[in-house]
Order: C-alpha cells, then structure tokens, then sequence
C-alpha cells in the first residue's frame, strides 16, 4: 500500500483513505461515507462498485463475501 508511483499527488490521502476502508469493510455498504458517491456501476463495469477519488477519478472494486477484489483507479467519465 506504500507505493504510489503513477498516481496524482491530490489523489494519494484520499485513496489510501478510500483502500484502508476496503480492507476493513465486511460488506460492500461500509464503503458508503459522506461524500464516497458509492454506486454500482452498469454495462461493461456492472459487478463493481465505485467511489469518488476527485474530479472524473474514481475507486473501482468487486465486492464478494467480505473481500475486494479487481481495485483499481480509473478516469471514467
């Protein structure tokens, strides 16, 4: 989690924030905090969840039995 080659420098307090949060969460809703904008996602990403990093930037992750999976930063919009 200490690497953070390759991503904005605005983006890494939030995003380790954002990953802690993940790693704790026991089902997908314990994403949802002020401001996250927790959604699922549809047509090619339906089956991951989002939350908002900033700006178009997002957290994108599959939710299953406790664990996240497939996460990944995208500038989706």
């Amino acid at each position: 989690m200490g690497q953070t080659k390759g991503v904005q420098q605005a983006h890494i307090k939030r995003l380790r924030i954002f990953l802690a949060l993940l790693e704790a969460a026991g089902i997908v809703s314990d994403m949802e905090t002020p401001g996250s904008g927790l959604h699922a996602l549809r047509g090619d990403l339906q089956g991951f969840w989002s939350v908002k990093i900033s700006g178009n930037y997002r957290l994108i992750f599959r939710f299953e039995n406790g664990n996240a999976y497939d996460v990944d930063v995208v500038d989706y919009h």
